[in-house]
């Protein structure tokens, strides 16, 4: 059995914040603004990941009015999620992702990319696409004021003991 599952996050561009996208911690001069590291990535993995088996969103999990999830790294959060699902029967069969973001060019970190989500998700890093676009200079992200990410994941039952 096998259950697909979508999500969306963004997060404004601001000066003194790091820019985070996968675990990656990306040399720029502005970064996103959120609760926790705001890796939008990441949020928009975990949200597919619990759309997928109907769990809620990442919110109902690490609300942003909790002051243990201000500045969360972000990955630890995924690891969290993947041991909800793995608790719920379901392991990732794969996960296809894009970074929308006119700014910076996210082609050198795309790998490391892959390779920290498949690390904390406990699969093969063939499992795992991340790609990155722009959105030719229109919408908000297109101006740099923000980056979003939409993520699909299929998760399939765990059929091990």
């Amino acid at each position: 059995m096998f259950r697909i599952g979508h999500g969306y996050d963004v997060h404004k561009l601001v000066e003194g914040r790091k820019l985070i996208l996968g675990g990656v911690d990306i040399p720029h001069n502005v970064g996103l603004l959120g609760h926790s590291d705001a890796d939008v990535l990441i949020h928009a993995v975990m949200d597919a990941m619990l759309g997928a088996l109907a769990l809620g969103d990442i919110g109902r999990h690490f609300p942003d009015t909790a002051e243990e999830y201000k500045g969360a790294d972000s990955m630890k959060l995924l690891e969290r999620v993947t041991n909800i699902c793995r608790e719920s029967g379901y392991i990732i069969g794969n996960i296809d992702a894009t970074v929308i973001a006119q700014a910076p060019k996210l082609a050198p970190h795309i790998e490391t990319m892959r390779h920290n989500i498949a690390q904390v998700c406990g699969c093969d890093i063939s499992q795992i696409s991340v790609k990155a676009t722009t959105e030719e200079k229109l919408g908000f992200t297109g101006e740099k004021l923000g980056i979003s990410a939409h993520a699909v994941a299929l998760m399939i039952k765990d059929e091990q003991p």
